[in-house]
């Protein structure tokens, strides 16, 4: 039976980003002198490359044998796995916003990466014909400079130890590398790349299929020995394919879990499985002890739709209610119509203007995400509901009174708790998302007055709770909005 991953295939199949021209040693080396002390120190970043046709390449270099010896030597023994607490973006305080399809090479100017700073972003995902490693060091100084991360996600050594060839030490396997040969070209990567500060790491594969675990468990496995600084990227299928995502967590043993599901069809649909396939990889984020991030989309193309501002709000909401530790843009800027796929209009046009989005976008990071994120991201997804929905949408589950919510009642919302990773700890962090995107939602949620000894409501301009009494939590959301509520048990 053919798995769901591959059913759907890549979800952004045109954008498959050529491998760029190899960055020079030589070249950072000359930056190494201009980063200075600051070239030592961790960068941050995470991100996608997209994808053609990954779930057929995956599956073409399948077979790949383990070493025993370490990743430099020629064989790949397990490395250590850092926690995701210790690496770039999924670490740290902060909630981690970031773009996929940045400025152009042409159009990659200070004034731009300032722009996208000041739309609230914290990393940007190379991509949109930035494939030569002299590109990627000037934009990673603008990066730098502006205050943002970066994520690598075409050079031409990544690609060529961790998709286009395999990893195997049987030196006959078709189309394969060595441990060792895949070692020196992620040396050579890392070297060239490694002296600027807002390197973040590398995306080794985007949209992979099942076949391709085992490379990239050997591919993460270098990167780890090597750089353990760096955060190891990639970005999964679209599926409905539980035990895809479980053996992801198994057999690659990944720092965080991303993937890409655009939920907005056209003629005002919605996606039928789009909550199923959250549900599924929020279990298996919780499984594997690891972040989930999300792309969300910014824009039509064939068969979706353009969002509006509250569907781009919709999205991140219902997100972070099924646990989402980062939000990635599908795309910042507008790809052109030689890619095929109708794109419309993105944050910023294909000619560099500005659109109602990315004003939208503007306001939702700086005004929302950074607040509500940095409350959330410490803590760990105990459930998600989705109360007063009938029928429930395929994957969720309906509302049931625990201990400290005896009810929800009024509009459909969507409902995350969170507790704290002190297990001990009784308070509980209650996410109320509208489930609507389109109406106001008017909610009652009642609170259990023998196990609650308090109710603050998040105000994320002033970055506190307020208090309330101890009884029912009136909540009035704006299409796509939501609020947080943190119930101190008694």
């Amino acid at each position: 039976m053919q798995s769901p991953h591959q059913i759907l295939g890549p979800s952004r199949r045109s954008l498959l980003l050529g491998a760029g021209a190899t960055a020079l040693t030589a070249a950072a080396a000359s930056a190494a002198s201009a980063t200075t002390a600051a070239a030592s120190t961790t960068s941050a970043g995470a991100g996608s490359a997209a994808g053609a046709g990954s779930a057929g390449a995956a599956s073409a270099g399948a077979a790949s044998g383990a070493g025993g010896a370490s990743a430099a030597a020629g064989g790949v023994a397990a490395a250590a796995v850092p926690s995701p607490d210790a690496l770039p973006l999924t670490g740290g305080p902060d909630f981690p916003i970031g773009l996929f399809w940045p400025p152009h090479p042409y159009a990659s100017t200070a004034q731009r990466f300032a722009e996208i700073k000041n739309a609230g972003f914290d990393f940007v995902i190379s991509g949109n014909y930035a494939g030569d490693g002299n590109i990627f060091q000037y934009q990673l100084g603008l990066a730098r400079d502006a205050g943002l991360k970066m994520l690598i996600s075409d050079d031409i050594q990544i690609r060529n130890m961790s998709r286009w060839f395999s990893i195997s030490d049987t030196t006959t396997d078709f189309l394969s590398v060595t441990p060792a040969e895949a070692s020196a070209l992620y040396i050579r990567a890392r070297d060239a790349y490694g002296p600027y500060s807002s390197l973040a790491g590398f995306n080794f594969y985007d949209e992979p299929g099942a076949g391709w675990f085992a490379t990239l468990a050997k591919a993460l496995t270098i990167s780890r020995e090597l750089a353990p600084q760096l955060l190891p990227y990639i970005n999964l299928l679209p599926s409905d394919d539980a035990t895809y995502y479980r053996n992801f967590v198994d057999v690659v043993k990944p720092s965080l879990i991303s993937f890409d599901r655009y939920p907005l069809l056209s003629e005002g649909r919605e996606d039928e499985n789009y909550f199923h396939n959250w549900a599924i990889v929020r279990d298996a984020a919780l499984y594997g002890d690891i972040p989930s991030w999300v792309y969300i989309q910014t824009l039509a193309y064939n068969n979706h739709r353009e969002p509006t501002a509250a569907e781009l709000l919709w999205q991140i909401n219902v997100s972070l209610a099924y646990g989402a530790k980062g939000i990635q843009y599908f795309t910042y800027w507008t790809p052109e119509a030689a890619r095929g796929e109708g794109f419309g209009p993105a944050l910023i046009t294909v000619d560099g203007k500005r659109t109602a989005r990315y004003d939208a976008a503007k306001q939702i990071n700086t005004g929302w995400l950074h607040q509500v994120g940095r409350e959330l991201k410490p803590l760990v997804s105990e459930s998600v509901v989705h109360a007063n929905e009938t029928p429930l949408p395929n994957g969720a589950v309906g509302f049931t009174p625990t201990n400290l919510v005896s009810a929800v009642s009024g509009d459909s919302v969507v409902v995350g708790t969170f507790r704290s990773r002190d297990a001990a700890l009784g308070d509980r962090w209650v996410l109320v998302a509208n489930r609507s995107h389109s109406a106001r939602a008017r909610a009652v949620v009642a609170v259990n007055e023998q196990t609650v000894g308090s109710v603050g409501v998040f105000q994320p301009a002033r970055g506190k709770y307020v208090s309330q009494r101890v009884g029912p939590v009136q909540v009035s959301l704006a299409p796509g909005a939501a609020t947080l509520v943190k119930l101190g048990a008694k």
